[in-house]
């Protein structure tokens, strides 16, 4: 799995394996996650992983599954192996031997090849890193970075047989950030390194390197009195921690600083590139731009700069509270703009893993539940993020003590139900009732708006649902104005604009748009604007106005090139551009080479009805599944239809009629907010007449 895992070798012609303990265990084939069963299935491979292509005896394997082991022990380890031999190797022949988790001896041995699992993989990227040039060491450790997806083998942290493991990984992981700051501090990217060494010595406030390495980046960038403090933070957090000073590296650190020796100086320009050298003068450039050096931002960029000062002599490294106002800074971030989302993205399953590796279920539940961002759009920007924010959600409501809060409870499930978005699974519904009636119980305004963002992401379970989310909008917009909650004061206006334009009533959605436009402009939430452009688009398409709708699309469109939001960029002008055909009754000239994104097999199956190739078409049609439970169902559908009405696939035809239904009489796709494909009752009409009901 590209990002995630490595591949194992196996026979010429079979898929190839690969496994991820670098977080939940995992194995996948194709880039498809495979089905492991139960946890001691899973620890069974976890337990033949760290063996590293050693037999494990089925003895030791019996004494780690259990501590008091069944009668039947035996028999159930071979039964679990088994099953695991099947998901591993499904077309291997019946009595063929294993080639992969093979029979060796007194035991078993997993087979995998030596970049066949994802912590084998990173570990040899950290020790190559270790003989390479800045640049290429820069890059092969980002690379390594990336396959981890929580702490290592994090479903048996309190196991024994994994407990060295998990040490050493852990071990190495912080070496390699350090290795990584050492690489972009040799480059002239000091500014780069410091965010990610602030979060590393929060992490390992034992590391004496990684208070080296900080202190070094903050000289670097210009602010001795920080690099400063941070020497003194260090001082204090191995004094009341382990009862010691700091090492002569540290110390001679803090004396090179006070004497502003040169040889702390970042590497001439000459030896960096040219694009090293303009991120470096960029990043010292920033507190000199003319409209920092005086009025109300001269003032706020000073009172940040002392807050974080004092906040840094004051917080002690490694402390709790310094997690806990990371996220929250990380929140804030993601409702600033394209930059702040990515960024906040990129830095929360940090935070996350952060709070996991403490052992504080309580800590890492707040940690989580505080990224309460409001959404609007159901196709998530990162799939695998989601992934993985939710498995840690469901690990820590396992683990949560009985006398754990029911809001911590309520935020937790919350998260489950908008990180699950579009996955037409019951776990997300079943987790936003349960998170609404909880926050309801409390009578937390906050927490109601966001267990409502979680109610709406899962409101897309069939078509015609537009009430009841017009419903959950006017609800998040009472109260949010009663609360001060502006951020889902704007949510609440979207999910109305988008209700109202699905129930035909464009003068509210206008009414709806306007409001969002103000609140974003008083409040300075930039992304407002890409949501109420579309809208506008939608407008003129619903007006009839086709060329000027055309335009405003492609506009709409060249404006989330910048957004930060893939998931609702990628295929989404191709789609807005034939809906408004569609929605005008003309030929729908599907362009495949256009950047079709998951909408793709819709646009083919059109496309081949289009050109007259029936009986491809009616084999891409079978071969649809139903369109994801999201914004752009109904607007699929009528795809779908379209391809079904010009190809004569009457079987196709009812079942999307059925699907159209409970639709009627609104407005198909125009619930998106951002296209249409024209009312529903014309959709139905054409359906009926096509199948002469």
């Amino acid at each position: 799995m590209t990002g995630t895992g490595t591949r194992t070798e196996t026979a010429p012609g079979a898929e190839r394996v690969e496994f991820g303990v670098l977080g939940p265990v995992a194995a996948w084939r194709a880039d498809e996650p495979l089905a492991l069963q139960g946890p001691r299935q899973r620890a069974v491979l976890a337990r033949l992983i760290v063996a590293r292509r050693h037999v494990v005896p089925v003895t030791r394997l019996i004494d780690d599954l259990w501590e008091d082991p069944p009668e039947r022990a035996l028999g159930t380890v071979r039964t679990f192996v088994a099953a695991l031999r099947k998901v591993l190797e499904p077309d291997r022949p019946r009595r063929a031997p294993a080639r992969l988790l093979v029979t060796e001896g007194p035991g078993y041995v997993l087979r995998a090849g030596p970049d066949a699992v994802d912590a084998w993989r990173f570990e040899t990227a950290v020790a190559e890193a270790g003989h390479l040039p800045p640049p290429d060491a820069l890059h092969r450790l980002d690379q390594a970075l990336t396959l981890w997806r929580g702490p290592a083998y994090v479903e048996y942290a309190d196991e024994d047989w994994a407990r060295t493991e998990r040490s050493r990984l852990a071990e190495l992981r912080a070496l390699a950030v350090e290795r990584r700051a050492e690489a972009s501090l040799a480059l002239g990217r000091a500014a780069d390194a410091v965010p990610d060494l602030d979060a590393h010595v929060a992490r390992h406030p034992w590391r004496e390197d990684a208070w080296r390495l900080l202190a070094l980046a903050l000289y670097r960038t210009g602010r001795q009195g920080d690099a400063l403090a941070t020497l003194r933070r260090a001082r204090a957090t191995l004094a009341e921690e382990l009862g010691l000073d700091p090492g002569p590296g540290l110390r001679r650190l803090e004396a090179d600083i006070l004497a502003q020796d040169a040889t702390l100086d970042p590497p001439a320009p000459s030896a960096l590139s040219a694009s090293s050298a303009l991120s470096a003068f960029s990043a010292l450039s920033v507190p000199f731009a003319p409209s920092a050096r005086s009025g109300p931002s001269a003032t706020a960029s000073r009172l940040w700069s002392e807050a974080a000062a004092s906040y840094d002599r004051t917080v002690r490294a490694g402390a709790r509270a310094r997690l806990e106002s990371t996220v929250g800074l990380i929140r804030s971030l993601a409702v600033t703009g394209a930059g702040g989302l990515e960024a906040a993205r990129s830095h929360r399953m940090a935070a996350v893993e952060a709070a996991e590796e403490y052992g504080d279920t309580e800590l890492t539940a707040r940690v989580i539940g505080a990224f309460d961002v409001p959404a609007i759009w159901t196709r998530g920007d990162d799939p695998e993020l989601a992934r993985q924010i939710v498995a840690a959600a469901e690990r820590t409501l396992a683990r949560l003590p009985d006398d754990a809060s029911d809001a911590t409870r309520c935020r937790l499930l919350a998260t489950v139900a908008v990180e699950t978005r579009g996955a037409g699974t019951p776990r997300g519904p079943d987790a936003a009732r349960e998170a609404e009636r909880l926050a309801r119980h409390l009578d937390d305004p906050a927490l109601l708006a966001f267990a409502l963002n979680g109610t709406f992401m899962q409101s897309f379970t069939r078509a015609g649902l537009a009430p009841r989310r017009d419903t959950i909008g006017a609800e998040l917009v009472g109260l949010s104005a009663r609360h001060g909650l502006v951020t889902f004061a704007v949510l609440g206006h979207l999910i109305r604009l988008q209700a109202r334009a699905a129930l035909d009533d464009f003068s509210a959605a206008d009414a709806h748009a306007a409001a969002a436009t103000r609140l974003s402009q008083r409040h300075e939430l930039p992304l407002v604007g890409v949501f109420t452009q579309w809208y506008d688009a939608l407008r003129l398409a619903a007006s009839g106005e086709m060329e000027r709708a055309e335009s405003a699309s492609r506009a709409a469109a060249a404006s989330l090139d910048g957004a930060g939001m893939p998931g609702m960029r990628t295929g989404l002008l191709p789609l807005a551009l034939v809906s408004l055909r569609l929605a005008q009754l003309l030929p729908p000239h599907v362009d495949l080479n256009a950047d079709w994104g998951p909408y793709r097999p819709w646009a083919e199956a059109l496309a081949l009805a289009e050109t007259g190739r029936h009986d491809q078409a009616h084999a891409a049609l079978r071969a649809l599944p139903e369109p994801p439970p999201d914004l752009l169902y109904e607007a699929l559908c009528c795809v779908e239809a379209e391809a079904a009405l010009r190809s004569d696939d009457r079987s196709t035809l009812a079942r999307v009629r059925s699907r159209l239904l409970p639709a009627a009489g609104q407005v198909a796709g125009a619930g998106s907010g951002v296209l249409t494909t024209g009312p529903v009752d014309r959709w139905l009409a054409r359906i009926t007449d096509a199948l002469d009901w």
